[in-house]
């Protein structure tokens, strides 16, 4: 059995896309799993979507992810060149194409933009499209060989028959079987000299020895017309598995409009490289014990591509959130301190101990974002509402509450240890002493000193942080505003 080779062979049209990075790591975890190898390979034969940049971008998030390829453009493993536009200056489509031509199984076309309007046009997929009518397919030699020396433009395309049937297999959706009818003659060399996606793919895949061919299932309306292809050639087909399609909460094709879809997008949104992987890694396949939290190398280890889902697959934000949070959890204190206090700076500009505050709100965030709403008011004392100081199960009320300030504000007054421990020793007794419970005491404290209901730390916690001054400040003003 020859050794697993995968590819993943991304356009650069912009930012990675959640569906491209899903390909590139299933791809990668095939290979990997069955200690095979994994390549990456650029498409740039649409030069029309080309954007300045993008195979920067490739190469960072795949870096990042730790999808390290085995060979590629940068790494030669004797199949290069590994970007397509360079291929073509080999004239390796063109020598191909001709191939089919020799073969009947392609032909010159040479009908202007005039008559192929003219031809019907079928909708397919929710998209309009064109049906060749194989009229250049009845050329003569002599006609084909005069309009060429005439440098009559034209296009290459496949020479699909009108009868039978033509079938591949799917590792996930078995075989599939289609009428040739229903199979339009697709082009394999453009006007410009440049191969067609299609055609570009099937070639470099079976010279590039790949053995297994991963992408998404709208792909899988075009394989019979590539598995055409590996017949006309006389090729051994790869292994094909087409990935399900990842939907929105709504069900609903997962668009740039979704503010989410790209791996870029995610990472300036607060996430966390190793959970987006994670995450991505469940979009349409489950382990068999339905855990839900891997490392690279656990999927590598568990990824068996047979339990990869047909059925769309809900691109849940909440859940990638959840588990982001569980990643942060788990973070070693320094990484995430240096990843959080960029968001710290942020809405933090006095001098207080930036650390101790990133400590308090570690286990309480989702994405990094969220450290603003937890720490803004310890920059200013925001406005609020007094009804904050009546909680039930503390059992205290705007009355207690008041009456709780103004006999502590005295003795607040006369320490002069504010750290946690003293602090908290000190409004323990007081506690003690009023033969109350702690909440009595502590979340009247707490509201005056953040106006907040809810805090990333208790309140002599919050105290410590904010130092003497500012403390009494602030537990002045409750008692003003309980006052009113």
């Amino acid at each position: 059995m020859s050794k697993v080779r995968t590819r993943f062979a991304p356009s650069p049209t912009g930012r990675m896309h959640v569906g491209n990075l899903r390909s590139a790591l299933y791809e990668f975890l095939i290979a990997k799993h069955a200690g095979g190898e994994f390549m990456l390979r650029i498409e740039d034969t649409d030069q029309e979507r080309y954007v300045e940049g993008a195979v920067e971008i490739i190469y960072r998030t795949m870096e990042k992810t730790g999808l390290v390829h085995d060979e590629g453009p940068d790494k030669d493993g004797g199949f290069g060149p590994y970007v397509q536009s360079e291929r073509m200056a080999t004239g390796i489509y063109m020598k191909y194409a001709k191939e089919l031509v020799e073969k009947g199984e392609a032909y010159y076309c040479f009908c202007d933009k005039e008559r192929l309007s003219t031809l019907k046009s079928e909708v397919v997929e929710g998209k309009e499209i064109t049906v060749y009518d194989k009229h250049c397919a009845s050329l003569s030699k002599e006609e084909v060989e005069a309009n060429l020396a005439a440098g009559k433009p034209f296009v290459i395309r496949q020479n699909i028959p009108n009868e039978g049937t033509t079938t591949f297999h799917d590792e996930l959706y078995g075989d599939i079987t289609v009428e040739n009818a229903e199979l339009d003659d697709m082009i394999l060399i453009k006007s410009d000299g440049y191969p067609t996606y299609n055609f570009a793919n099937v070639v470099d895949d079976h010279t590039m020895n790949i053995t297994h061919v991963v992408r998404g299932n709208e792909y899988l309306s075009s394989s019979p017309k590539y598995q055409r292809l590996y017949d006309a050639f006389g090729w051994e087909s790869p292994t094909y598995i087409h990935l399900p399609l990842i939907t929105d909460e709504n069900h609903k094709k997962l668009s740039k409009r979704s503010g989410h879809s790209s791996f870029e997008d995610l990472i300036e949104q607060g996430f966390i490289t190793e959970a987006i992987v994670n995450y991505i890694a469940l979009l349409g396949w489950s382990p068999e014990d339905n855990r839900e939290i891997f490392t690279l190398d656990e999927l590598i280890r568990d990824f068996d591509y047979t339990r990869i889902s047909k059925s769309p697959a809900v691109f849940d934000y909440v859940k990638l959130k959840w588990m982001n949070g569980e990643y942060i959890k788990a973070m070693d204190f320094d990484a995430f301190y240096e990843m959080a206090e960029p968001y710290i700076k942020e809405v933090i500009t006095k001098d207080l101990d930036l650390k101790k505050i990133a400590a308090m709100v570690k286990t309480r965030i989702e994405v990094f974002p969220d450290i603003k709403e937890h720490i803004d008011f310890f920059e200013t004392l925001p406005e609020y509402d007094t009804a904050m100081y009546t909680h039930k199960k503390m059992k205290t009320n705007e009355e207690t509450s008041l009456e709780v300030l103004k006999e502590m504000l005295p003795i607040l007054e006369a320490q002069d240890d504010y750290s946690n421990d003293a602090l908290y020793a000190t409004l323990c007794k007081f506690v003690e002493e009023k033969g109350v419970k702690n909440g009595y005491v502590m979340w009247p404290i707490r509201t005056a000193v953040s106006g907040k209901q809810m805090t990333p730390g208790g309140a002599t916690e919050l105290m410590e942080l904010l130092g003497k001054e500012e403390s009494i400040a602030r537990i002045k003003k409750g008692i003003e505003l309980l006052s009113k």
